[in-house]
């Protein structure tokens, strides 16, 4: 048994879990939020059998792409007031951050 931990963006959150639910894999959604944007992002958490992690990354690998997208970097309070004008940067987004963890126990109740 194994336990993904799969952070997605929001944007691709909706049709990968259709595509899990279509292949019978569990997966507990979870609302988070991204360090770097602080953007929402949404947290997969599965729990697999060994033999069907390749079948659930491959989902996740297919419906997860990632993007270009403007965004303005955070400005601090201790920045120049000369630096402090943001201006807007392209960044790459979206796809996915996986784990793959190893399950000592897996009880259901």
């Amino acid at each position: 048994m194994k336990l993904l931990i799969a952070i997605v963006q929001d944007k691709d959150a909706h049709l990968l879990g259709d595509e899990f639910a279509q292949a019978n894999i569990r997966a507990t959604r979870l609302s988070t939020t991204g360090g770097f944007l602080r953007a929402g992002n949404t947290t997969f958490l599965i729990g697999i059998e060994e033999e069907r992690v390749d079948e659930a990354l491959d989902i996740i690998k297919e419906n997860c792409q990632s993007r270009e997208q403007m965004t303005i970097p955070p400005v601090h309070i201790d920045s120049m007031l000369d630096s402090a004008i943001a201006t807007p940067v392209s960044v790459r987004v979206g796809g996915a951050t996986v784990f793959v963890l190893p399950v000592d126990s897996f009880l259901r109740f």
